[in-house]
């Protein structure tokens, strides 16, 4: 019944984002280990792995909503700081969505466990498992390579007016 409904909920949600467009924030932040490697999260109610983070809660900056999300989804607490890497808009689903990504580098891991997160891990940037978000490994790649963070999240993805 729930595999069902799903789909028809999202179709009622693309519905009301087309007509009225609301602007939402998220944070995710690249993790990276002492060896290089990157964290990535794989969550309990979507395939894949990806970078952790989320939503920007109202009253809240998006650097203080990717500590949070690191923290509720990978008990990671920055003991660092949070660098901005890129701002990224994702138009994808009719919704105007803007993306902050950071990297972190020092930072200092609790076991903690998530009823949204199956599964956590540290994976070197030319082995990530399979499954990586398109999106992810995207992101990963122009940090590794030093790269211009593009616009978009997706690469398909064309400015809607």
């Amino acid at each position: 019944m729930a595999a069902y409904l799903i789909p028809v909920i999202r179709f009622f949600l693309q519905q009301y984002w087309r007509v009225s467009r609301p602007l939402t924030a998220g944070a995710r932040v690249l993790v990276v280990d002492p060896a290089g490697q990157v964290l990535l999260v794989r969550h309990t109610y979507m395939k894949g792995w990806y970078l952790p983070g989320g939503g920007v809660d109202r009253g809240e900056t998006m650097r203080a909503a990717a500590a949070r999300e690191i923290w509720e989804e990978a008990g990671i607490v920055a003991t660092g700081e949070l660098t901005l890497f890129g701002l990224y808009a994702n138009f994808k689903e009719f919704k105007s969505d803007h993306i902050a990504l950071y990297v972190l580098r020092d930072f200092t891991q609790e076991v903690r466990k998530s009823a949204e997160i199956a599964e956590i891990g540290f994976f070197p940037v030319d082995a990530l498992p399979d499954g990586t978000s398109a999106a992810t490994r995207a992101r990963i790649r122009e940090w590794g390579e030093g790269q211009v963070p593009p616009d978009f999240w997706a690469h398909d993805e064309t400015v809607r007016v």
